[in-house]
């Protein structure tokens, strides 16, 4: 199928509500998308969106193919309930099993999936176990721009986390292979965050930096890839972070270059000095990103066959059904897999 596979992520979140206004405002050609969701759910928040009863001609599930997910439970916004994870559960599944050219998935809530029997602590598990084939790994990457940073850990407790120098080396490479790939960058440039304080202090804060991540690093430098040795997070970050805003900054001034050195400046090709940040755990990598980028951050599934997007935030249960929710990350999220 040579569509993008869009889901709308728990009935009773932003979910629906993102997506449909995600779309009304790229207005994609029909044959491109194909929405994993039931009729019922975008009916009722297209309807809300638009504070009336509409003509059916208007409504989004008229404009693009749906795959129809059962859902016989009622519409509770704001509510956390067996039946919408279900629901969610099945969407992605769905979304696995059509053979799409990608997939954006809408937020879900991992506790209606466990209510619904389904304990993944995430939509990347499930796409893991639905997609991977041959030892494949699924990963978690986080983009904005040029501003990207890996998880080398996902939605792990602290005190579970265990990082090794086989799993470094191992979800690096395959790192390099999609930079590469898909990206068009054949000598990316990463930069490795320590675990401990001040990446360990010399082994006075910890030892895991040179127990672990250095060795790694000096295996994947001799494996040809271009990585730090592992660095203290909050400077790297904070070095990141200016360069990410800097760049924004540039890309968003209009001025009108009439010399002729100048007419081929091109804000969006300016490159920060690493191209992925790798973080050990969830909130070291993604309370940079998300602080700087807001709702333009995207959460990228790679390491699969088909790439997976998602907004970088989640179903906002607290404003569900409000018609406030914003959809800048949905926008993001498809804009990415175009």
């Amino acid at each position: 199928m040579n569509k993008i596979a869009v889901t709308t992520g728990d009935p009773n979140g932003i979910g629906a509500e993102i997506t449909i206004k995600a779309l009304n405002k790229l207005d994609l050609p029909s044959e491109s998308i194909v929405l994993i969701s039931n009729k019922k759910i975008l009916d009722f928040y297209d309807k809300k969106i638009h504070s009336k009863l509409i003509s059916e001609s208007l409504l989004i599930s008229n404009k693009y193919e749906i795959i129809e997910i059962p859902y016989n439970s009622d519409i509770e916004p704001g509510k956390i309930t067996k039946e919408a994870g279900e629901f969610s559960f099945q969407s992605v599944k769905s979304a696995c099993e059509i053979n799409a050219k990608a997939i954006v998935t809408a937020p879900v809530a991992k506790n209606a999936l466990y209510l619904a029997g389904h304990n993944f602590n995430g939509q990347t598990e499930i796409l893991q176990k639905y997609l991977a084939h041959d030892n494949q790994l699924a990963e978690m990457l986080f983009v904005a721009g040029n501003f990207r940073v890996l998880l080398l850990t996902r939605h792990t407790a602290l005190k579970d986390i265990v990082i090794t120098k086989e799993m470094v080396v191992e979800k690096l490479l395959n790192l390099k292979d999609f930079f590469v790939k898909h990206l068009g960058i054949p000598e990316p440039k990463f930069a490795l965050c320590g675990v401990n304080p001040h990446a360990g202090e010399d082994g006075i804060l910890g030892r895991e930096e040179i127990d672990i991540l250095i060795p790694a690093t000096e295996e994947l430098r001799s494996r040809a890839v271009n990585i730090t040795n592992p660095l203290p997070a909050d400077t790297l970050f904070v070095k990141a972070a200016k360069e990410y805003l800097q760049i924004e900054q540039l890309k968003s001034l209009k001025i009108d270059f009439t010399a002729e050195s100048f007419r081929s400046f091109n804000p969006s090709t300016l490159q920060p000095i690493y191209d992925c940040y790798i973080a050990n755990y969830h909130d070291q990598g993604l309370i940079p990103i998300k602080t700087v980028a807001g709702d333009k951050t995207v959460n990228m599934t790679i390491g699969l066959d088909i790439i997976r997007t998602s907004p970088g935030h989640g179903t906002a249960f607290d404003i569900a059904g409000k018609n406030i929710a914003d959809e800048t990350g949905m926008i993001e999220a498809i804009k990415a897999v175009l």
